[in-house]
Protein backbone atom coordinates (compact mmCIF):
# COMPACT_ATOMS: atom_id res chain seq x y z
CA UNK A 1 0.00 0.00 0.00
CA UNK A 2 1.11 3.55 -0.71
CA UNK A 3 1.18 6.00 2.18
CA UNK A 4 -0.40 8.98 0.37
CA UNK A 5 -2.27 10.59 3.31
CA UNK A 6 -4.48 12.50 0.87
CA UNK A 7 -7.02 14.90 2.37
CA UNK A 8 -7.62 17.01 -0.74
CA UNK A 9 -7.71 15.30 -4.12
CA UNK A 10 -8.07 16.50 -7.70
CA UNK A 11 -9.49 13.87 -10.07
CA UNK A 12 -9.10 14.52 -13.79
CA UNK A 13 -11.23 12.41 -16.13
CA UNK A 14 -10.11 12.20 -19.76
CA UNK A 15 -12.30 12.34 -22.83
CA UNK A 16 -11.75 8.69 -23.71
CA UNK A 17 -12.79 7.71 -20.19
CA UNK A 18 -15.91 9.82 -19.79
CA UNK A 19 -17.25 9.46 -23.34
CA UNK A 20 -18.50 6.45 -25.24
CA UNK A 21 -17.13 5.37 -28.60
CA UNK A 22 -19.61 7.60 -30.42
CA UNK A 23 -18.46 10.63 -28.39
CA UNK A 24 -21.59 10.87 -26.23
CA UNK A 25 -21.31 11.22 -22.46
CA UNK A 26 -21.29 7.95 -20.52
CA UNK A 27 -23.92 8.75 -17.87
CA UNK A 28 -23.45 5.47 -16.03
CA UNK A 29 -19.75 6.19 -15.66
CA UNK A 30 -20.43 9.64 -14.18
CA UNK A 31 -22.88 8.10 -11.70
CA UNK A 32 -20.12 5.74 -10.58
CA UNK A 33 -17.68 8.66 -10.26
CA UNK A 34 -20.25 10.46 -8.10
CA UNK A 35 -20.62 7.42 -5.86
CA UNK A 36 -16.89 7.23 -5.26
CA UNK A 37 -16.48 10.97 -4.69
CA UNK A 38 -19.31 10.99 -2.15
CA UNK A 39 -17.77 7.97 -0.42
CA UNK A 40 -14.50 9.85 -0.04
CA UNK A 41 -16.30 13.02 1.01
CA UNK A 42 -18.10 11.11 3.76
CA UNK A 43 -14.66 10.03 4.97
CA UNK A 44 -13.56 13.67 5.24
CA UNK A 45 -11.61 13.83 1.96
CA UNK A 46 -12.26 16.86 -0.27
CA UNK A 47 -12.45 16.13 -4.00
CA UNK A 48 -12.31 18.45 -7.01
CA UNK A 49 -13.33 16.89 -10.34
CA UNK A 50 -11.67 18.19 -13.52
CA UNK A 51 -13.65 16.91 -16.47
CA UNK A 52 -12.89 16.68 -20.16
CA UNK A 53 -15.37 15.84 -22.88
CA UNK A 54 -17.15 19.14 -23.57
CA UNK A 55 -15.97 19.56 -27.15
CA UNK A 56 -16.33 15.88 -28.00
CA UNK A 57 -19.82 15.49 -26.54
CA UNK A 58 -20.89 18.77 -28.11
CA UNK A 59 -19.70 17.59 -31.52
CA UNK A 60 -21.69 14.37 -31.10
CA UNK A 61 -24.81 16.27 -30.02
CA UNK A 62 -24.50 18.44 -33.14
CA UNK A 63 -24.13 15.38 -35.36
CA UNK A 64 -20.59 16.21 -36.46
CA UNK A 65 -18.43 13.35 -37.67
CA UNK A 66 -14.71 12.86 -38.19
CA UNK A 67 -13.51 13.15 -34.63
CA UNK A 68 -12.54 16.32 -32.76
CA UNK A 69 -13.23 19.47 -34.82
CA UNK A 70 -10.17 21.42 -35.99
CA UNK A 71 -11.65 24.85 -36.63
CA UNK A 72 -11.50 27.05 -33.50
CA UNK A 73 -14.93 28.72 -33.84
CA UNK A 74 -16.44 25.26 -34.34
CA UNK A 75 -14.61 24.00 -31.25
CA UNK A 76 -16.02 26.90 -29.28
CA UNK A 77 -19.55 26.15 -30.46
CA UNK A 78 -19.15 22.46 -29.62
CA UNK A 79 -17.81 23.36 -26.17
CA UNK A 80 -20.82 25.60 -25.49
CA UNK A 81 -23.16 22.72 -26.26
CA UNK A 82 -21.04 20.08 -24.55
CA UNK A 83 -20.52 21.97 -21.30
CA UNK A 84 -24.27 22.06 -20.72
CA UNK A 85 -24.53 18.33 -21.43
CA UNK A 86 -21.68 17.52 -19.05
CA UNK A 87 -23.00 19.60 -16.17
CA UNK A 88 -26.49 18.16 -16.47
CA UNK A 89 -24.94 14.69 -16.32
CA UNK A 90 -22.90 15.56 -13.22
CA UNK A 91 -25.85 17.28 -11.55
CA UNK A 92 -28.08 14.27 -12.11
CA UNK A 93 -25.41 11.81 -10.95
CA UNK A 94 -24.52 13.60 -7.70
CA UNK A 95 -28.15 14.37 -6.87
CA UNK A 96 -28.69 10.61 -6.52
CA UNK A 97 -26.42 10.81 -3.48
CA UNK A 98 -27.84 14.04 -2.11
CA UNK A 99 -24.95 16.24 -3.24
CA UNK A 100 -24.85 19.50 -5.14
CA UNK A 101 -22.26 20.31 -7.80
CA UNK A 102 -20.86 23.66 -8.87
CA UNK A 103 -19.40 24.46 -12.27
CA UNK A 104 -16.01 26.21 -12.40
CA UNK A 105 -14.92 27.29 -15.89
CA UNK A 106 -11.30 28.43 -16.07
CA UNK A 107 -8.83 29.97 -18.46
CA UNK A 108 -5.08 30.23 -17.97
CA UNK A 109 -5.56 33.84 -16.91
CA UNK A 110 -7.08 32.66 -13.64
CA UNK A 111 -3.66 31.29 -12.72
CA UNK A 112 -1.55 34.16 -14.08
CA UNK A 113 -3.24 37.05 -12.28
CA UNK A 114 -2.59 36.81 -8.54
CA UNK A 115 -5.83 38.55 -7.50
CA UNK A 116 -7.96 36.34 -9.77
CA UNK A 117 -6.21 33.23 -8.50
CA UNK A 118 -6.89 34.18 -4.87
CA UNK A 119 -10.54 34.82 -5.74
CA UNK A 120 -10.70 31.37 -7.34
CA UNK A 121 -9.14 29.80 -4.26
CA UNK A 122 -11.63 31.49 -1.94
CA UNK A 123 -14.57 30.43 -4.12
CA UNK A 124 -13.58 26.77 -4.11
CA UNK A 125 -12.87 26.83 -0.37
CA UNK A 126 -16.38 28.23 0.15
CA UNK A 127 -17.82 25.46 -2.01
CA UNK A 128 -16.17 22.89 0.23
CA UNK A 129 -17.69 24.56 3.30
CA UNK A 130 -21.11 24.31 1.63
CA UNK A 131 -20.51 20.62 0.79
CA UNK A 132 -20.62 21.45 -2.93
CA UNK A 133 -18.51 19.34 -5.29
CA UNK A 134 -16.49 21.57 -7.68
CA UNK A 135 -16.65 20.39 -11.30
CA UNK A 136 -13.86 22.14 -13.20
CA UNK A 137 -13.42 22.49 -16.94
CA UNK A 138 -11.49 24.78 -19.21
CA UNK A 139 -13.64 27.57 -20.61
CA UNK A 140 -13.17 26.48 -24.20
CA UNK A 141 -15.97 28.76 -25.38
CA UNK A 142 -13.81 31.85 -24.84
CA UNK A 143 -10.30 30.32 -24.62
CA UNK A 144 -8.77 30.29 -28.06
CA UNK A 145 -5.12 29.95 -27.09
CA UNK A 146 -5.71 27.33 -24.41
CA UNK A 147 -8.09 25.39 -26.64
CA UNK A 148 -5.05 24.17 -28.56
CA UNK A 149 -2.81 21.27 -27.58
CA UNK A 150 -0.60 23.46 -25.38
CA UNK A 151 -3.06 23.10 -22.50
CA UNK A 152 -3.08 19.32 -22.82
CA UNK A 153 -6.71 18.18 -22.74
CA UNK A 154 -7.12 19.43 -19.16
CA UNK A 155 -4.09 17.49 -17.93
CA UNK A 156 -2.15 20.70 -17.29
CA UNK A 157 -5.31 22.42 -16.05
CA UNK A 158 -5.85 19.71 -13.44
CA UNK A 159 -2.24 20.03 -12.28
CA UNK A 160 -2.61 23.80 -11.99
CA UNK A 161 -5.77 23.35 -9.95
CA UNK A 162 -4.00 20.82 -7.72
CA UNK A 163 -1.08 23.22 -7.25
CA UNK A 164 -3.17 26.29 -6.50
CA UNK A 165 -5.63 24.51 -4.22
CA UNK A 166 -2.89 22.82 -2.17
CA UNK A 167 -4.07 19.33 -3.09
CA UNK A 168 -2.23 16.32 -1.72
CA UNK A 169 -3.01 14.05 -4.67
CA UNK A 170 -3.75 14.41 -8.37
CA UNK A 171 -5.42 11.41 -10.03
CA UNK A 172 -5.31 11.34 -13.83
CA UNK A 173 -7.87 8.84 -15.09
CA UNK A 174 -7.22 7.70 -18.64
CA UNK A 175 -7.73 4.70 -20.93
CA UNK A 176 -4.41 3.00 -20.09
CA UNK A 177 -3.14 1.39 -16.88
CA UNK A 178 -0.33 3.89 -16.36
CA UNK A 179 3.15 4.58 -17.72
CA UNK A 180 4.89 1.60 -19.34
CA UNK A 181 8.59 1.23 -20.07
CA UNK A 182 7.64 0.46 -23.69
CA UNK A 183 4.54 0.79 -25.82
CA UNK A 184 2.26 -2.04 -24.60
CA UNK A 185 0.35 -1.98 -27.88
CA UNK A 186 3.51 -2.94 -29.76
CA UNK A 187 5.46 -4.94 -27.19
CA UNK A 188 3.89 -7.74 -25.16
CA UNK A 189 6.83 -7.58 -22.72
CA UNK A 190 6.13 -3.95 -21.81
CA UNK A 191 6.22 -3.42 -18.04
CA UNK A 192 4.08 -1.02 -16.04
CA UNK A 193 6.23 1.43 -14.09
CA UNK A 194 4.86 1.52 -10.55
CA UNK A 195 6.69 4.59 -9.20
CA UNK A 196 8.49 7.55 -10.73
CA UNK A 197 10.55 9.74 -8.39
CA UNK A 198 11.99 11.98 -11.10
CA UNK A 199 10.86 12.79 -14.64
CA UNK A 200 14.08 12.24 -16.55
CA UNK A 201 14.75 12.47 -20.27
CA UNK A 202 14.24 8.71 -20.48
CA UNK A 203 10.81 9.02 -18.85
CA UNK A 204 9.88 11.79 -21.29
CA UNK A 205 11.03 9.64 -24.20
CA UNK A 206 8.97 6.69 -22.96
CA UNK A 207 5.89 8.93 -22.67
CA UNK A 208 5.95 9.66 -26.39
CA UNK A 209 3.17 11.74 -27.91
CA UNK A 210 0.28 9.37 -28.51
CA UNK A 211 -3.26 10.72 -28.84
CA UNK A 212 -6.37 9.97 -30.82
CA UNK A 213 -9.06 11.75 -32.81
CA UNK A 214 -11.39 12.46 -29.88
CA UNK A 215 -8.93 13.73 -27.29
CA UNK A 216 -6.03 16.17 -27.18
CA UNK A 217 -3.83 14.74 -24.47
CA UNK A 218 -1.54 11.72 -24.56
CA UNK A 219 0.98 10.43 -22.05
CA UNK A 220 3.33 13.32 -22.76
CA UNK A 221 0.81 15.91 -21.53
CA UNK A 222 0.37 13.81 -18.40
CA UNK A 223 4.11 14.04 -17.80
CA UNK A 224 3.79 17.84 -17.94
CA UNK A 225 0.94 17.66 -15.43
CA UNK A 226 2.84 15.29 -13.16
CA UNK A 227 5.90 17.55 -13.17
CA UNK A 228 3.80 20.57 -12.13
CA UNK A 229 2.13 18.58 -9.35
CA UNK A 230 5.42 17.09 -8.13
CA UNK A 231 6.98 20.54 -7.90
CA UNK A 232 3.92 21.68 -5.95
CA UNK A 233 4.20 19.03 -3.27
CA UNK A 234 1.38 16.96 -4.74
CA UNK A 235 1.63 13.25 -5.56
CA UNK A 236 0.22 12.15 -8.92
CA UNK A 237 -1.22 8.81 -9.99
CA UNK A 238 -2.01 7.92 -13.60
CA UNK A 239 -4.49 5.05 -13.65
CA UNK A 240 -7.04 3.31 -15.85
CA UNK A 241 -10.38 5.02 -15.32
CA UNK A 242 -12.29 1.83 -16.10
CA UNK A 243 -10.97 -0.10 -13.10
CA UNK A 244 -13.61 -0.83 -10.47
CA UNK A 245 -13.61 1.75 -7.64
CA UNK A 246 -10.43 3.22 -9.11
CA UNK A 247 -10.74 6.63 -7.43
CA UNK A 248 -11.32 5.24 -3.95
CA UNK A 249 -8.63 2.60 -4.36
CA UNK A 250 -6.01 5.09 -5.53
CA UNK A 251 -6.79 7.57 -2.75
CA UNK A 252 -6.59 4.81 -0.13
CA UNK A 253 -3.13 3.89 -1.38
CA UNK A 254 -3.67 0.74 -3.39
CA UNK A 255 -0.75 0.19 -5.73
CA UNK A 256 -2.45 0.59 -9.08
CA UNK A 257 -1.33 2.80 -11.93
CA UNK A 258 1.88 4.85 -11.86
CA UNK A 259 2.71 7.05 -8.87
CA UNK A 260 4.78 10.21 -9.39
CA UNK A 261 6.13 11.22 -5.98
CA UNK A 262 6.12 14.83 -4.85
CA UNK A 263 9.22 16.79 -3.88
CA UNK A 264 8.47 20.47 -3.45
CA UNK A 265 10.54 23.27 -1.97
CA UNK A 266 8.15 26.02 -3.08
CA UNK A 267 5.53 27.88 -1.10
CA UNK A 268 2.15 28.86 -2.56
CA UNK A 269 3.31 32.24 -3.87
CA UNK A 270 6.41 30.75 -5.47
CA UNK A 271 4.26 28.14 -7.20
CA UNK A 272 2.07 30.91 -8.60
CA UNK A 273 5.16 32.60 -10.04
CA UNK A 274 6.58 29.30 -11.28
CA UNK A 275 3.51 28.28 -13.29
CA UNK A 276 1.87 31.64 -14.04
CA UNK A 277 1.95 33.23 -17.49
CA UNK A 278 4.24 36.31 -17.56
CA UNK A 279 2.99 39.64 -18.91
CA UNK A 280 6.36 40.65 -20.30
CA UNK A 281 10.08 40.05 -20.16
CA UNK A 282 13.10 41.79 -18.63
CA UNK A 283 16.43 41.05 -20.32
CA UNK A 284 19.40 41.34 -17.94
CA UNK A 285 23.17 41.31 -18.26
CA UNK A 286 25.48 38.54 -17.01
CA UNK A 287 26.34 40.39 -13.82
CA UNK A 288 22.68 40.77 -12.92
CA UNK A 289 22.03 37.09 -13.65
CA UNK A 290 24.84 36.05 -11.32
CA UNK A 291 23.47 38.33 -8.61
CA UNK A 292 19.93 36.99 -8.97
CA UNK A 293 21.09 33.40 -8.87
CA UNK A 294 22.93 34.17 -5.62
CA UNK A 295 19.75 35.50 -4.02
CA UNK A 296 20.07 39.23 -4.74
CA UNK A 297 17.36 41.56 -6.06
CA UNK A 298 17.25 42.94 -9.60
CA UNK A 299 18.50 46.51 -9.87
CA UNK A 300 17.72 48.78 -12.84
CA UNK A 301 21.39 48.99 -13.87
CA UNK A 302 21.38 45.26 -14.66
CA UNK A 303 18.58 45.60 -17.20
CA UNK A 304 19.46 45.44 -20.89
CA UNK A 305 15.96 45.69 -22.34
CA UNK A 306 12.27 45.14 -21.57
CA UNK A 307 9.68 43.43 -23.77
CA UNK A 308 5.91 43.63 -23.72
CA UNK A 309 3.63 45.88 -21.68
CA UNK A 310 3.20 45.35 -17.97
CA UNK A 311 2.50 47.29 -14.80
CA UNK A 312 3.57 47.20 -11.16
CA UNK A 313 2.65 43.87 -9.58
CA UNK A 314 2.62 41.90 -12.84
CA UNK A 315 4.46 38.62 -13.26
CA UNK A 316 7.36 38.92 -15.74
CA UNK A 317 10.00 36.61 -17.13
CA UNK A 318 13.57 37.56 -16.28
CA UNK A 319 15.94 36.44 -19.03
CA UNK A 320 15.49 32.74 -19.65
CA UNK A 321 16.16 31.64 -16.09
CA UNK A 322 13.68 33.31 -13.71
CA UNK A 323 10.24 34.82 -13.13
CA UNK A 324 9.32 37.56 -10.72
CA UNK A 325 6.85 40.25 -9.75
CA UNK A 326 7.93 43.64 -11.04
CA UNK A 327 7.79 46.76 -8.91
CA UNK A 328 7.43 49.02 -11.94
CA UNK A 329 5.87 49.21 -15.39
CA UNK A 330 7.96 48.64 -18.50
CA UNK A 331 8.16 52.41 -19.14
CA UNK A 332 9.22 53.14 -15.56
CA UNK A 333 11.93 50.49 -15.73
CA UNK A 334 13.39 52.06 -18.86
CA UNK A 335 13.43 55.45 -17.11
CA UNK A 336 15.11 53.91 -14.05
CA UNK A 337 17.72 52.22 -16.24
CA UNK A 338 18.48 55.55 -17.94
CA UNK A 339 18.74 57.29 -14.57
CA UNK A 340 21.08 54.56 -13.34
CA UNK A 341 23.39 55.05 -16.33
CA UNK A 342 23.41 58.82 -15.74
CA UNK A 343 24.24 58.30 -12.06
CA UNK A 344 27.11 56.00 -12.94
CA UNK A 345 28.59 58.67 -15.21
CA UNK A 346 28.51 60.99 -12.17
CA UNK A 347 30.19 58.37 -10.01
CA UNK A 348 27.00 57.52 -8.07
CA UNK A 349 26.74 53.75 -7.71
CA UNK A 350 24.19 53.29 -4.91
CA UNK A 351 20.57 52.41 -5.67
CA UNK A 352 17.93 53.15 -3.04
CA UNK A 353 15.67 50.33 -1.92
CA UNK A 354 12.63 51.98 -3.47
CA UNK A 355 14.25 51.66 -6.90
CA UNK A 356 14.64 47.86 -6.88
CA UNK A 357 13.11 46.45 -10.09
CA UNK A 358 12.27 42.99 -8.73
CA UNK A 359 12.79 42.03 -5.10
CA UNK A 360 14.49 38.70 -4.45
CA UNK A 361 11.60 37.52 -2.27
CA UNK A 362 9.28 37.97 -5.26
CA UNK A 363 11.35 35.86 -7.62
CA UNK A 364 11.79 32.18 -8.49
CA UNK A 365 14.67 30.64 -10.46
CA UNK A 366 13.29 28.40 -13.22
CA UNK A 367 16.20 26.16 -14.19
CA UNK A 368 16.67 24.95 -10.63
CA UNK A 369 13.19 23.33 -10.64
Amino acid sequence: MRDLKAQRVVVKIGTNTICKEDGSVDHDYIVDVARQVVQLSDAGIEVIVVTSGAIGSGATELGLTGGRPKDIPLKQACAAVGQAILMMAYRGAFSRYGRIVGQVLLTYGAFSDRARYLDLQKAIEEMFLLKVVPIVNENDVISTDEIEEVFGDNDKLSAMVASKMNADLLVLLTDVDGLYDRNPQMDNDARLISTVDEITKDIERIAGGNKNARSVGGMRTKMVAARIAMQSGCNTVIANGQLEDVIVRVVRGEEIGTLFTSHSKYNNRQRWMLFGSPRGKIVVDEGAERALRSGKSLLPCGIIAVEGKFKEGDLVRIGTFAKGVTNFSEAELLDLKLQCLMDKEKGINRVSNDKVAVNHINMVILDET
